[in-house]
């Protein structure tokens, strides 16, 4: 039988705000008890058991608000001795600009200069904490960039805004010889009615305008790109191929709910499927990272059967992906998808003028109308991957 069990070289990694988060909602008080440093170490000896590889964090996660320097360093020490002990790692960290109510109505898109300047000045504490524990990537999700009343911003001068802090930003790491990677991670709505910048294809055009755009790439959450009623993986995979996935967050999600933020392939099982399946053809290198937190309904253990979970879907998926590759029905008729067309595919390689002649030679023999009338089999293949991940196949 298949092994599914989580090991560290799988590279699954949580949130302190996944495990640590209490259950509380818009309609009610929190049913865990809210994290202390006293069960964060504990947590971490949790996660490391059950086979994960690292935990990633906001600045808040680990070091509250306002704390004093004497505090924060305390604090920093007792969390990195843990680590040390747990084997668990840092390889992404992030700021919370978005719980504070200074940052109400955005911190890098705010329209006073105030909260902007706090905003950079949190990130930089943020970034050093960061490389102090070891994190290689720094993530910014814009929560509060965005807008409910249009009148009250020009969304240009917002955008305008984010632009000239990430590029200070960047500026920041390469005077202080920090071997950061940012990653953007875009959102449609939720907590602001509309937020800037709301799909990982809108990042990535962002990310051209930047003054290091090479610095910088993208973080695409299953739960965000499915908000706004699209495929991840085709966000996934255009990250990919512009050489720009540098984290990613897994989670579950319901179509057209608010950000659930559920347990990784607990709803759209075969979007689930063909993300792994991107993710391992690709062979991408990055951390797994699980975005996520357990039903409101558990207590602790359910919170490491949540944890366990989502690692043992990944590998559960990782081991479909594989039956696909060698499953010799489904893969003739992904050949019959492709004829061999290699006149064709030679004179598409580049354009010149000898190339269109021969393509359209080619073209003009073509017989376009036997060719539309040809069926695809995509109800076949459909079932065939819907029958693989049922476990009949």
């Amino acid at each position: 039988m298949t092994d599914f069990t989580p090991r560290p070289d799988d590279h699954f990694t949580f949130g302190l705000w996944t495990f640590g988060n209490p259950g509380r909602d818009p309609f009610g008080e929190a049913v865990r008890p809210a994290p202390t440093l006293d069960s964060i170490e504990r947590w971490l000896g949790v996660l490391a058991e059950a086979g994960a590889y690292g935990v990633n964090l906001h600045d808040n996660d680990l070091v509250p608000f306002g704390a004093a320097s004497a505090e924060r360093d305390r604090i920093v020490a007792r969390f990195r001795r843990a680590l040390e002990t747990s084997g668990l790692r840092v390889p992404m960290a992030t700021t919370n600009l978005f719980s504070h109510p200074v940052f109400k109505d955005g911190a890098f898109t705010s329209a006073d200069a105030r909260v902007r300047a706090f905003a950079l000045d949190k990130c930089m504490r943020g970034i050093e904490l960061g490389v102090e524990l070891g994190a290689e990537v720094y993530v910014f999700w814009g929560g509060r960039e965005g807008a409910e009343v249009n009148a009250a911003k020009d969304p240009r001068d917002g955008i305008a805004r984010y632009r000239q802090c990430i590029d200070y930003l960047c500026a920041f790491c390469r005077d202080r010889g920090y071997d950061l990677r940012f990653a953007l991670e875009a959102k449609p709505n939720e907590p602001r009615g509309d937020i800037f910048l709301p799909t990982t294809g809108a990042m990535l055009a962002f990310i051209e305008t930047l003054a290091d755009p090479a610095m910088v790439g993208v973080n695409p959450e299953v739960a965000h790109e499915q908000m706004a009623g699209l495929d991840t993986s085709h966000a996934v995979a255009q990250a990919l191929d512009a050489g720009k996935l540098f984290h990613i967050d897994l989670n579950g999600q319901k179509p057209g709910r608010f950000d659930q933020d559920l347990r990784f392939g607990s709803e759209d099982i075969k979007g689930a499927f063909f993300l792994v399946k991107l993710l391992e053809d690709a062979r991408w290198q990055g951390m797994r990272h699980f975005d996520a937190h357990a039903y409101r309904t558990e207590d602790e253990r359910g919170v490491r059967d949540f944890a366990v979970g989502c690692m043992r879907t990944y590998n559960i998926l990782r081991h479909k992906a594989r039956r696909f590759a060698e499953d010799a029905e489904i893969q003739q008729l992904l050949a019959e998808l492709a004829p061999a067309e290699p006149a064709l595919e030679e004179a598409m390689q580049a354009y010149s003028s000898a190339s269109a002649e021969r393509l359209g030679a080619v073209a003009c023999a073509l017989d376009v109308d036997a060719i539309g009338a040809r069926g695809l089999g995509y109800e076949r293949l459909d079932q065939l991957v819907m029958e693989l991940l049922m476990g009949v196949r």
